[in-house]
């Protein structure tokens, strides 16, 4: 099928799902890759803490934490 034809499909707000292969999917962007950062243990012991007292994991904090300040500095950047 043609991109133009897939599109028009689409835009008539029917479903387009049956003409995918979802098995091969990707989301753009979200590849993993792994790094190792050192942190002082009292860095450690304060970033478990807030894990805990959020209910997450410690890997999970600093993802959230990095997130946030990405986007802060993009809106900065932008602006």
């Amino acid at each position: 099928m043609k991109a133009k034809k897939f599109d028009e499909i689409f835009d008539s707000g029917e479903d387009v799902s049956s003409f995918l292969d979802l098995k091969k999917a990707k989301r753009v962007s979200r590849e993993l890759k792994r790094v190792n950062v050192d942190f002082p243990v009292w860095m450690v012991e304060s970033l478990d803490r807030e894990a805990s007292r959020l209910g997450v994991t410690r890997q999970s904090v600093i993802k959230m934490w990095l997130a946030d300040r990405l986007k802060e500095i993009k809106i900065e950047e932008v602006t």
